[in-house]
């Protein structure tokens, strides 16, 4: 009867370890993915902070203010535009230069 008893005790005292081994492995997954959860969080806040910032980058007035200032280019007009013919010969329109 000891000896059964001995084997049960041992049984319990091993399944008792083996329990607060998966509970505290629980814990530590459950904090880690917490911990996963608000980085992720975090980058889609940043993404988003991103993609409007990128989107006022790109506005059409903010690109020809920059082409002007800092390329010092300018809008074409009839004026200054030359074409190029396929021989390389450059080749001014026809109604440059007349008035309306």
């Amino acid at each position: 009867m000891t000896r059964i008893s001995l084997v049960l005790l041992l049984a319990v005292m091993a399944s008792a370890l083996y329990l607060v081994h998966t509970q505290y492995q629980s814990r530590r997954l459950f904090t880690e993915l917490d911990r996963a959860v608000a980085e992720s969080r975090r980058l889609e806040t940043e993404h988003q902070r991103l993609q409007v910032e990128k989107r006022a980058q790109a506005t059409p007035l903010r690109v020809e203010r920059l082409a002007r200032d800092r390329l010092q280019m300018r809008t074409a007009t009839p004026a200054i535009t030359e074409y190029v013919t396929d021989g390389g010969n450059v080749v001014v329109p026809a109604d440059e230069g007349r008035g309306p």
